[in-house]
């Protein structure tokens, strides 16, 4: 369980297992994983520890991804299988957030647990990708706009 092992490990919890045939999935490192390289350190360092006090307080799991390739899937598809091959939201409860950053195939998703539907509908996820995340990107601020999406995201996961 994905909360058990960032308590366990403090800010990284490696997972170490291939992903399914067909899938480039990265290495679970911790709340923040950055392979696009889009978040400067001191950003990715506040922004995990932003999502480690927001897992405390809410027991719920929000990690941001960045991506260089979705390896051909779609962002969807590609953003279920990550979630599931790194087990995020506690079993059976399945109260977990993805935030998935793809910029070299210009695609954003947020793909949330079934726990957490009714705090983070699809409707809330798009608008957040919309109104916070994307002005950002447009503007060639990618920390920005990940960090202005995360805020929102935590906004509606802890109310």
């Amino acid at each position: 369980m994905l909360c058990a092992a960032l308590t366990a490990c403090g800010a990284a919890a490696p997972t170490g297992q291939a992903g399914p045939a067909g899938y480039d999935l990265p290495v679970l490192t911790g709340r923040v994983v950055d392979i696009a390289d889009l978040l400067p350190g001191d950003v990715e360092a506040k922004l995990a520890e932003r999502l480690a006090g927001v897992e405390a307080q809410s027991k719920h799991q929000f990690v941001v991804v960045t991506v260089r390739s979705l390896s051909g899937h779609s962002v969807e598809d590609y953003g279920v299988t990550l979630g599931r091959h790194w087990g995020i939201g506690r079993k059976g409860l399945d109260d977990g957030v993805l935030l998935l950053v793809a910029p070299n195939e210009r695609k954003v998703r947020i793909e949330v647990g079934y726990g957490l539907e009714k705090a983070l509908t699809d409707e809330e996820a798009g608008s957040i990708i919309r109104t916070d995340i994307l002005p950002g990107f447009r503007a060639g601020r990618m920390a920005e706009g990940i960090v202005a999406g995360s805020e929102s995201i935590i906004r509606e996961i802890t109310q």
